[in-house]
Protein backbone atom coordinates (compact mmCIF):
# COMPACT_ATOMS: atom_id res chain seq x y z
CA UNK A 1 0.00 0.00 0.00
CA UNK A 2 1.37 3.44 -0.92
CA UNK A 3 2.22 6.00 1.42
CA UNK A 4 0.46 9.30 0.89
CA UNK A 5 3.80 11.13 0.01
CA UNK A 6 4.00 7.60 -2.80
CA UNK A 7 0.68 8.82 -3.89
CA UNK A 8 1.38 12.34 -4.39
CA UNK A 9 4.44 12.24 -6.13
CA UNK A 10 2.63 9.53 -8.73
CA UNK A 11 0.31 12.01 -9.22
CA UNK A 12 -2.67 10.21 -7.79
CA UNK A 13 -4.76 11.64 -5.49
CA UNK A 14 -3.75 12.02 -1.85
CA UNK A 15 -4.89 13.06 1.73
CA UNK A 16 -3.24 17.07 2.59
CA UNK A 17 -3.63 16.44 6.23
CA UNK A 18 -0.58 13.91 6.31
CA UNK A 19 2.01 14.85 8.34
CA UNK A 20 4.88 13.76 6.00
CA UNK A 21 3.38 15.86 3.40
CA UNK A 22 2.83 18.87 5.75
CA UNK A 23 6.23 18.54 6.43
CA UNK A 24 6.59 19.39 3.02
CA UNK A 25 4.99 22.21 3.56
CA UNK A 26 5.99 23.45 6.51
CA UNK A 27 9.62 25.01 4.85
CA UNK A 28 7.82 26.91 2.27
CA UNK A 29 5.76 28.69 5.00
CA UNK A 30 8.73 29.59 6.79
CA UNK A 31 10.22 30.75 3.96
CA UNK A 32 7.93 32.83 2.59
CA UNK A 33 6.96 34.43 6.01
CA UNK A 34 11.21 35.23 5.98
CA UNK A 35 10.15 36.48 2.46
CA UNK A 36 7.79 38.81 3.40
CA UNK A 37 9.28 40.43 6.38
CA UNK A 38 12.26 41.75 4.48
CA UNK A 39 12.60 45.47 4.12
CA UNK A 40 11.46 45.86 0.16
CA UNK A 41 14.81 48.14 -0.16
CA UNK A 42 17.04 45.16 0.72
CA UNK A 43 16.82 43.24 -2.97
CA UNK A 44 19.66 40.93 -2.52
CA UNK A 45 18.22 39.30 0.93
CA UNK A 46 14.93 39.10 -1.36
CA UNK A 47 16.95 37.06 -3.59
CA UNK A 48 18.78 34.58 -1.12
CA UNK A 49 15.48 33.81 -0.11
CA UNK A 50 13.98 33.07 -3.81
CA UNK A 51 16.97 31.06 -4.29
CA UNK A 52 15.81 28.87 -1.54
CA UNK A 53 12.23 28.82 -1.92
CA UNK A 54 12.06 28.29 -5.70
CA UNK A 55 12.83 25.35 -7.94
CA UNK A 56 14.65 27.13 -10.17
CA UNK A 57 15.23 31.34 -11.52
CA UNK A 58 17.16 31.68 -14.88
CA UNK A 59 17.26 35.31 -14.11
CA UNK A 60 16.23 38.34 -11.91
CA UNK A 61 12.81 37.88 -9.52
CA UNK A 62 10.87 41.13 -8.32
CA UNK A 63 7.90 40.58 -5.98
CA UNK A 64 6.54 42.75 -3.71
CA UNK A 65 4.89 41.08 -0.70
CA UNK A 66 2.83 39.81 0.63
CA UNK A 67 4.13 36.63 -1.25
CA UNK A 68 2.89 32.68 -0.76
CA UNK A 69 3.05 29.28 -1.98
CA UNK A 70 2.40 26.40 -0.81
CA UNK A 71 6.29 24.29 -1.27
CA UNK A 72 8.42 26.47 -3.47
CA UNK A 73 10.33 23.96 -5.25
CA UNK A 74 7.90 23.02 -7.81
CA UNK A 75 8.46 26.80 -8.96
CA UNK A 76 10.42 27.64 -11.94
CA UNK A 77 10.33 31.24 -13.18
CA UNK A 78 12.36 32.04 -16.60
CA UNK A 79 14.20 36.27 -17.27
CA UNK A 80 12.80 39.18 -15.36
CA UNK A 81 9.99 37.21 -13.00
CA UNK A 82 7.23 40.04 -11.75
CA UNK A 83 5.10 39.84 -9.00
CA UNK A 84 2.43 42.80 -7.41
CA UNK A 85 1.17 42.54 -4.11
CA UNK A 86 -0.66 39.25 -2.11
CA UNK A 87 0.45 36.84 -5.32
CA UNK A 88 -0.20 33.30 -4.11
CA UNK A 89 1.15 30.22 -6.18
CA UNK A 90 -0.75 26.82 -4.66
CA UNK A 91 2.10 24.92 -6.22
CA UNK A 92 1.57 21.51 -4.95
CA UNK A 93 2.36 20.55 -8.29
CA UNK A 94 4.29 21.98 -10.85
CA UNK A 95 4.17 25.60 -12.08
CA UNK A 96 6.46 26.73 -15.12
CA UNK A 97 6.53 30.51 -15.72
CA UNK A 98 8.30 31.61 -18.97
CA UNK A 99 10.77 34.71 -19.43
CA UNK A 100 9.24 38.14 -19.12
CA UNK A 101 6.22 37.48 -17.06
CA UNK A 102 3.84 39.85 -14.91
CA UNK A 103 1.19 38.52 -12.51
CA UNK A 104 -1.13 41.33 -10.90
CA UNK A 105 -1.86 41.85 -7.28
CA UNK A 106 -4.05 39.93 -5.95
CA UNK A 107 -3.72 37.00 -8.61
CA UNK A 108 -3.40 33.08 -7.49
CA UNK A 109 -2.66 30.09 -9.25
CA UNK A 110 -3.47 26.61 -8.45
CA UNK A 111 -1.95 23.07 -9.23
CA UNK A 112 -4.47 21.80 -6.65
CA UNK A 113 -8.46 21.30 -6.72
CA UNK A 114 -10.59 18.66 -4.59
CA UNK A 115 -12.67 15.81 -5.32
CA UNK A 116 -16.46 16.85 -6.18
CA UNK A 117 -18.15 13.77 -4.13
CA UNK A 118 -18.32 15.01 -0.40
CA UNK A 119 -16.58 11.69 0.61
CA UNK A 120 -13.20 12.65 -1.16
CA UNK A 121 -13.78 15.85 0.57
CA UNK A 122 -14.09 14.63 3.80
CA UNK A 123 -11.27 12.45 3.93
CA UNK A 124 -9.35 15.71 2.72
CA UNK A 125 -8.17 14.45 -0.61
CA UNK A 126 -5.84 16.46 -2.78
CA UNK A 127 -6.05 16.02 -6.71
CA UNK A 128 -3.30 18.08 -8.62
CA UNK A 129 -2.19 19.09 -12.39
CA UNK A 130 0.62 21.15 -13.22
CA UNK A 131 0.64 24.86 -14.80
CA UNK A 132 2.32 26.33 -17.59
CA UNK A 133 2.98 29.56 -18.23
CA UNK A 134 4.95 30.37 -21.85
CA UNK A 135 6.93 33.86 -22.48
CA UNK A 136 5.79 37.35 -21.79
CA UNK A 137 2.61 36.85 -20.18
CA UNK A 138 0.71 39.24 -18.45
CA UNK A 139 -1.95 38.36 -15.67
CA UNK A 140 -3.93 41.37 -14.12
CA UNK A 141 -4.91 42.17 -11.26
CA UNK A 142 -7.11 39.74 -9.55
CA UNK A 143 -6.55 36.55 -11.60
CA UNK A 144 -6.97 33.05 -11.06
CA UNK A 145 -5.27 30.32 -12.97
CA UNK A 146 -6.75 27.22 -12.25
CA UNK A 147 -5.26 23.23 -12.56
CA UNK A 148 -4.08 22.50 -15.59
CA UNK A 149 -3.99 25.32 -17.59
CA UNK A 150 -1.18 26.13 -20.14
CA UNK A 151 -1.05 29.89 -21.34
CA UNK A 152 0.59 30.51 -24.29
CA UNK A 153 3.26 33.24 -25.54
CA UNK A 154 2.18 36.63 -25.42
CA UNK A 155 -0.56 36.76 -23.77
CA UNK A 156 -2.29 39.35 -21.49
CA UNK A 157 -5.28 37.71 -19.17
CA UNK A 158 -7.58 41.06 -18.32
CA UNK A 159 -8.33 42.03 -14.33
CA UNK A 160 -10.51 39.59 -12.80
CA UNK A 161 -10.31 36.77 -15.30
CA UNK A 162 -10.78 33.28 -14.03
CA UNK A 163 -8.67 30.88 -16.60
CA UNK A 164 -10.47 27.38 -16.83
CA UNK A 165 -9.06 26.13 -20.28
CA UNK A 166 -5.72 26.44 -21.99
CA UNK A 167 -5.15 30.04 -23.61
CA UNK A 168 -3.51 29.68 -27.60
CA UNK A 169 -0.10 32.42 -28.06
CA UNK A 170 -0.82 35.91 -29.18
CA UNK A 171 -3.87 37.07 -27.56
CA UNK A 172 -6.11 39.05 -24.86
CA UNK A 173 -8.04 37.12 -22.85
CA UNK A 174 -11.03 37.99 -19.76
CA UNK A 175 -14.06 37.20 -18.39
CA UNK A 176 -15.50 34.41 -16.01
CA UNK A 177 -14.73 31.63 -17.93
CA UNK A 178 -11.69 33.65 -19.64
CA UNK A 179 -12.12 33.51 -23.49
CA UNK A 180 -10.12 35.51 -26.00
CA UNK A 181 -11.56 38.92 -27.14
CA UNK A 182 -8.79 40.13 -28.86
CA UNK A 183 -5.49 38.71 -30.92
CA UNK A 184 -1.90 40.50 -30.53
CA UNK A 185 0.26 40.77 -33.08
CA UNK A 186 2.97 38.21 -32.61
Amino acid sequence: MKTEMEKYLAGEPFCFLDSEIAASKEKATRLCKKYNEIDTSDLEEQNKVIQELFGSCRGKVYMQPPFNCDVGKNIHVGQDFLTNYNVTILDVDKVTIGDYCMIGPNSTISTVNHPLTAKGRRDKLSITKPVLIGNDVWIGANCVILPGVMIGNNVVIGAGAVVTKDIPDNCVVGGVPAKVIKTLEA
